[in-house]
């Protein structure tokens, strides 16, 4: 029969994600047939689903790490931020509504009934379904309506591990504090418990182990260190971008916009031994010294265009542009390289127009239909083929379009400056490319690294559940399932 086994947290970030990778890795080396699923997610680090859908980073690399292609079931509700008090909805892949936190708590119900359905599925598919919760089940006053952590969990019967992130401190507390608030009913969806992210000796917290098991009366599952490889894998949060710090190299800028999206563009680009890479906070000023300055992608592009100029990154880079300094603009990016940004429908915001950076002759309008799909692309400067995606609205057009960046069937794709110093480009994932990345890399000056970035990737994703099946008790894990 098929089984299912969740992993909830005691709060956002424990290392959920990750956990529920490795453990996806595991099973499939048992021979066991493994689909990861997350019921409600929120990010704006989406990728492009087979289905022609979208569904956040975390499952897309969890789906890796089971050895199947991306479904829009793995993660049937996806929130994208577009203000501090709106979101767009994600319902099984494609956009539901934009809804604020107090309209989205009436939609749960109906949410509920698809999050369920879309379970069901990969339930019959698979032998193991490995779920991630989303924040906490500590937060009780989410507890009416909640799809994400324990109202999934008691209305789907799956048993739930707890994991605390040691790293933070008070992890005691974490644990114990959630089943002091938790209702007896949530709390007897817990079938043990699992310690995250230890520094240093693990029997240092021998007795801090025991303490909790006797004051819950759950099951430990042990206790993982710290995996150092970790920010080898793709990050979800713009924030967990971690490559080695490096003195020398190519110095290539990402600006950390406001609602920055799909920087996943970025990880292949970490890793690469000749590129230093800086994720520029606000309040902080494009160093003269950057030799390519990044526009990633962004939920909400009039929005993050006037972020940009509150920074004064426009100055920024006017003057990097005239010192002979390259840019790229990826997507939203792209549309703010342009000469105006018109958005007549209030699509992503309030209806307007709002200048753009003026860097490319292009101009872009906002439409309703959002193209989601994988594509094949042929990079013009250099002849080089290579897969990415896109996933955005809004259609670009102007005289730099006459010398594209690239050629998606046939047809043109991105605009290119005369000088050949600003390009900008809808298309993600392109560094993932290791024949791209090294001539894009090569254009540039630096030579790119002989390691494989995808076989980099599946190499770490082995090490992480080698590194769990010897800290933590996998067969017990995987034995709680039911």
């Amino acid at each position: 029969m098929p089984r299912a086994l969740m992993i909830q947290g005691t709060g956002s970030n424990v290392g959920k994600s990750l956990l529920v990778a490795g453990l996806c890795r595991a099973a499939r080396n048992r021979g066991l047939s493994v689909a990861p699923f997350k019921p409600q997610n929120m990010s704006n680090n989406a990728a492009v689903t087979a289905d022609g859908g979208e569904i956040g980073r975390a499952q897309a690399l969890q789906a890796l790490a089971a050895g199947l292609p991306l479904h829009t079931d793995m993660n049937p509700v996806l929130l994208k931020p577009e203000t501090d008090v709106g979101a767009q909805v994600i319902v099984q892949g494609h956009r539901l509504t934009t809804a604020k936190a107090r309209e989205y708590q009436r939609l749960k119900p109906q949410l509920l009934e698809k999050v369920l359905e879309s379970f069901q599925r990969l339930k019959t598919a698979h032998d193991l379904i490995l779920v991630e919760g989303a924040g906490s089940p500590a937060e009780v006053n989410l507890r009416a309506g909640d799809i994400a952590n324990m109202g999934f969990a008691r209305a789907a019967d799956v048993p739930v591990i707890l994991a605390g992130d040691i790293d933070r401190g008070g992890v005691i507390a974490q644990i114990v504090g959630t089943q002091s608030v938790i209702d007896a009913g949530d709390a007897a969806m817990v079938a043990g418990f699992l310690i995250n992210r230890f520094r240093g000796d693990p029997s240092l917290f021998d007795d801090g182990y025991r303490m909790i098991e006797q004051r819950t009366g759950w099951r430990g599952y042990g206790v993982c260190p710290w995996f150092p490889d970790a920010w080898r894998l793709p990050a979800e949060d713009a924030l967990d971008l971690s490559a080695p710090r490096r003195e020398t190299g190519l110095h290539i800028v990402c600006l950390a916009l406001s609602r920055i999206a799909n920087f996943d563009d970025l990880d292949p680009l970490a890793q690469e031994p000749g590129v230093r890479l800086t994720m520029l906070g606000p309040g902080r000023a494009i160093p003269g010294d950057a030799d390519l300055v990044i526009l990633p992608g962004t939920k909400s592009t009039r929005g993050d265009l006037a972020f940009l100029r509150a920074q004064g990154w426009d100055v920024d880079l006017a003057a990097h542009v005239r010192r002979g300094g390259h840019v790229l603009g990826i997507c939203g990016g792209y549309q703010m390289l342009g000469r105006e940004v018109a958005d007549p429908e209030g699509i992503e915001g309030p209806a307007g127009a709002d200048p753009g950076l003026g860097l490319l002759d292009v101009s872009t309008i906002m439409t309703p239909k959002k193209r989601l799909t994988e594509v094949a692309a042929i990079h013009l400067a250099s002849g080089v083929g290579f897969h990415g995606y896109e996933i955005h609205i809004g259609e670009t057009g102007g005289p730099d379009r006459a010398r594209p960046f690239a050629h998606v069937d046939a047809a043109p794709e991105g605009a290119v400056s005369a000088d050949g110093h600003i390009v900008g480009s809808y298309l993600h994932g392109m560094f993932r490319d290791d024949g791209f990345r090294a001539a894009f890399l090569a254009n540039l000056g630096v030579a790119s690294s002989d390691t494989g970035y995808d076989a980099g990737v599946e190499e770490t994703l082995d090490a992480l559940a080698a590194h769990l099946e010897a800290h933590l008790d996998v067969d017990g894990l995987l034995a709680a399932a039911r």
